[in-house]
């Protein structure tokens, strides 16, 4: 009993010495992250702290894209439990026109509500950061059998659906989002066709716009306002016909 006793303490004390490699130094294994890194470490430091934020204490941060104004912003939660704009980061260059991504080769860039989804450190347009389209929303709405698919946030400056935001500024976002992540948070993404704070029935006629608008963007503008409101994120799922339902 007492050499078992002895031989658990010291398979505890063994297992409590291993090094815990946590996301950030995963990620940090391959040559472009540690390049980002030492590329924009020290700079983001300073403009967090020039706007009020701790690069050591990023938390939560929010990504909500605007297609029309071609703006990619950061938000940022503070000790208050509000999220407050870090950087607006611009599309260089985009694809498509306003409204959903319905299918594949559509060159539709998504709206709606996602997540980031996967961490490529070897990607084809230097670093990218996979958006988790399509959702349940998507799956609903989309008459086609071939939905599409790997939309990301990436370098470059060429898109076929993607948000491409230069090779250089991919390393500053991806730094961002890889500090996050490693606190263990999720980081959602809101898509928009436009900022939704006006009345959609002054739009005088959705045909112009791409096919699916007409049904998605009554309902996408509530999650717009409720976070232009309360400047937090409030549940929001989806329901069985495919709407988005705030606080639900």
């Amino acid at each position: 009993m007492l050499k078992a006793l002895n031989l658990l303490i010291i398979g505890l004390l063994f297992m409590s010495s291993e090094p815990q490699t946590g996301f950030k130094s995963k990620q940090k294994t391959y040559s472009r992250v540690r390049t980002a890194y030492a590329e924009k470490e020290a700079s983001l430091k300073k403009e967090l702290s020039e706007k009020g934020f701790s690069f050591d204490k990023i938390e939560k941060i929010f990504i909500r894209a605007l297609k029309k104004e071609e703006d990619l912003e950061v938000w940022i939660q503070k000790s208050d439990g509000k999220y407050h704009l870090f950087k607006t980061y611009d599309f260089c260059s985009s694809s498509g026109f306003l409204g959903p991504k319905m299918k594949q080769g559509d060159l539709q860039i998504p709206e709606g509500v996602y997540t980031i989804d996967r961490f490529n450190p070897w990607s084809n347009f230097y670093l990218s950061l996979g958006v988790s389209y399509p959702n349940r929303a998507d799956r609903i709405n989309s008459p086609y059998e071939s939905k599409g698919g790997d939309i990301f946030i990436h370098g470059n400056c060429v898109t076929i659906g993607c948000i491409p935001i230069t090779d250089d500024l991919i390393k500053e976002f991806y730094v961002l989002c890889v500090e996050s992540k490693n606190k263990g948070h999720e980081i959602p993404v809101h898509i928009f066709p436009f900022r939704m704070n006006f009345d959609l029935k002054t739009i005088a006629n959705y045909d112009q716009y791409a096919e699916g608008a007409q049904k998605l963007w009554p309902n996408l503008q509530p999650v717009y306002k409720d976070f232009e409101a309360k400047k937090t994120l409030s549940k929001i799922t989806i329901d069985s016909k495919g709407k988005y339902v705030v606080g639900g």
